[in-house]
């Protein structure tokens, strides 16, 4: 019932990632009929194409060979020769028949996963040893699909036979009264018909199989909603800590601006919200922020200015455009040069009176 429960609640599509991790452990889409089809149509191929000639370079050597038998040595030594050279002789002329079928069935493979070398699939797990796994395994979607494509196939090749087969009963029926030759060319060619029939058939079969195992394996990805948080945690990282080392960063960088704030050259204020210190001093070609803040934190950055007698001017909108446009210990952008320059002129004349009056 559990495992039931489990099922049913992953209801979310995979993600990339899960997709990958199940390739990774050998977890593919596979269709065994796909295969089949290009195993038979690489069959197909190679004997339109090279049974004449296959015929051919096997009859010669063997045909040469029973002529001149009683001419071949036949004890230990010659003997191995003999099989040898016709070893030699079969390998020459099937080797790239063999090597087609070799690469179709291979090719058949790496068309529907790329190569993976995983040794999951061979771990030994309860659910295969199970009886209610065993039963899914009977009973299942995965067993009747493959009991209606055994079903399926087993009828359309009777069909296809019966087809191809019934047209050819006059020639059959004299088949006893023909030369080996003429045997042999009409038995290749009622062969490829009704191989390429199969094939034909076999398409249907192996695409129709593709997409089921797709769908197959695609559900068996499927997610549950508290898997996808896991994988986004483990992906992003928790939300709280990541909330916990924000909260710090603001802190320390709080902590940095309140101790820059005594540097500053004058406070540019809107009362009530905003606050931006800047910084200028002969030789710098531009004055810097060296803090910036909005309610609280502006109230603070005042009060400190108000400890260390550096002036607070009020100007509402430069204060509002130099909190948005501005970065701490960043320059002021070029368009507030000539108002920041009048408020910092203004504060160094009056600190020049100021300083000119005392005694």
């Amino acid at each position: 019932m559990a495992e039931e429960s489990d099922t049913s609640d992953k209801t979310e599509d995979p993600t990339q990632k899960r997709l990958d991790q199940a390739v990774e452990h050998g977890d593919v889409v596979k269709s065994q009929e796909l295969n089949t089809w290009f195993v038979i149509a690489a069959a197909t191929l190679v004997m339109s194409t090279f049974s004449e000639s296959i015929g051919s370079h096997i009859m010669a050597p063997l045909r040469n060979l029973i002529a001149k038998s009683w001419t071949i040595p036949v004890d230990g030594p010659a003997l191995l020769g003999l099989v040898k050279s016709l070893e030699f002789m079969l390998i020459g002329v099937l080797g790239l028949p063999l090597g087609l079928l070799a690469f179709a069935a291979i090719g058949g493979n790496m068309l529907q996963h790329r190569l993976v070398f995983s040794g999951e699939p061979l771990k030994p797990k309860l659910s295969k040893i199970s009886p209610a796994s065993g039963f899914k395994r009977l009973f299942g979607k995965q067993a009747a699909a493959n009991f209606a494509k055994g079903l399926f196939k087993l009828i359309a090749l009777g069909v296809v036979m019966a087809m191809i087969l019934w047209p050819e009963r006059m020639r059959l029926q004299s088949i006893v009264h023909l030369d080996p030759e003429q045997l042999l060319d009409m038995v290749r060619s009622i062969t490829m018909h009704l191989m390429g029939a199969v094939v034909a058939m076999l398409a249907i079969v192996g695409i129709a199989d593709y997409l089921f195992q797709y769908r197959q394996w695609y559900e068996r990805q499927k997610m549950s909603l508290q898997e996808i948080k896991e994988e986004h945690k483990q992906s992003e990282g928790d939300p709280h800590i990541k909330g916990r080392i924000r909260q710090l960063r603001v802190a320390r960088m709080k902590k940095r601006m309140m101790t820059a704030v005594p540097k500053a050259s004058v406070i540019i204020t809107n009362p009530t919200h905003y606050s931006v210190a800047l910084q200028y001093n002969r030789g710098m070609s531009a004055p810097i922020c060296v803090a910036k803040g909005v309610d609280h934190l502006a109230f603070k950055i005042r009060e400190i200015a108000k400890q260390h007698d550096i002036p607070i001017v009020e100007n509402v909108p430069l204060a509002r455009a130099l909190y948005a446009t501005v970065e701490v210990d960043a320059e002021i952008p070029v368009e507030h040069y000539q108002a920041v320059a009048e408020i910092i002129g203004y504060v160094m004349g009056l600190r020049r009176t100021l300083s000119g009056r005392r005694p």
